[in-house]
């Protein structure tokens, strides 16, 4: 007798084939596994369990982790600061330093001419010794407090000048054509400062009037008379140092001569610089013009009976 039919159950002869006679399904029973050559397979990690031995601890302090204190919201991204706010709270400083040094100058001009006047009387005849003791206290007190004026003043109107212009780049709309590197060496090294300084203010002004970009910078009166205070102040300052290093009687009495001259284009120059500062600042930032409601008249209502007279 041949195996048992899976399907129905009956036993088929011995020698009837490989199928089954009753219902036609395949007596030969197949059943795949799979399995791997021996030796192929990797043996099994021993798991060692250890025991509990508290925390980890550290030698030394981690590095990592979180901060401590508690949770704080990432801060926002600040904003870059407005070059025009700046420049308004340079002039505050600026403009009263301007005037300040305007008549320290002024001062020290006067006690060049007063020296040089006690000069010429000295050819003449003795000196008062309070007089001369008066003149050159006067001298050195200006001659020291002017330079010490200028220094901070002129810092503080390159830091305004680079806001400035900044300023007005962003008004009309464009990159300034001068970096703050070019502007600040445009202000300091000699030969240099005889056209940039100048030629900033203009484009500073061409921009706050709200010229076209693309046009080139004509400069207004005031710039110009600026420009000319500026560019004879810088030549004379030259001219100055110079000549202190001659020797003779003549060579010093000219000296006082070119430090009074000086002195009267420096008090020049500072009071214009100061009109010019307000001048650009208040073209860049206009302030809107204060109204006063005044009451004239109150008029009755449509309709009312009017007052007696």
């Amino acid at each position: 007798m041949g195996p048992p039919c899976p399907r129905c159950g009956r036993q088929a002869p011995a020698g009837g084939g490989p199928f089954c006679p009753f219902c036609g399904r395949y007596l030969a029973a197949l059943r795949w596994v799979a399995e791997p050559p021996p030796g192929v397979n990797p043996p099994r990690p021993v798991t060692v369990r250890s025991r509990y031995t508290g925390p980890p601890r550290y030698r030394f302090l981690p590095r990592w982790g979180f901060p401590l204190g508690p949770w704080r919201s990432p801060e926002p991204e600040q904003p870059p600061p407005d070059p025009l706010l700046g420049a308004r709270t340079l002039v505050g400083s600026l403009v009263p330093l301007l005037w300040a040094t305007a008549a320290v100058a002024l001062l020290a001009s006067g006690a060049e001419v007063w020296r040089y006047a006690l000069l010429l009387a000295s050819r003449e005849g003795a000196l008062q010794a309070e007089a001369v003791a008066a003149s050159d206290a006067l001298v050195a007190s200006a001659g020291t407090v002017a330079p010490i004026l200028s220094l901070v003043v002129g810092v503080l109107m390159i830091l305004w000048t680079v806001r400035a212009a900044r300023a007005a780049a962003d008004r009309a709309g464009v990159r300034p054509s001068r970096s703050t590197r070019t502007i600040v060496l445009g202000w300091v090294v000699p030969g240099l400062n005889l056209s940039i300084p100048g030629s900033v203010l203009a484009e500073i002004e061409h921009s706050a009037i709200g010229l076209p970009p693309g046009m080139r910078p004509r400069p207004s009166r005031m710039v110009l008379v600026w420009w000319g205070l500026w560019a004879a102040g810088v030549v004379l300052t030259a001219v100055v140092l110079l000549w202190s290093l001659r020797d003779g009687v003549q060579a010093r009495a000219d000296g006082v001569v070119l430090h009074a001259v000086l002195d009267l284009v420096a008090a020049v120059t500072a009071g214009v610089t100061a009109r010019l500062v307000l001048r650009l600042t208040r073209l860049l930032a206009p302030t809107a013009p204060r109204r006063r409601e005044v009451l004239l008249a109150v008029n009755p209502p449509a309709g009312a009976p009017a007052a007696p007279a």
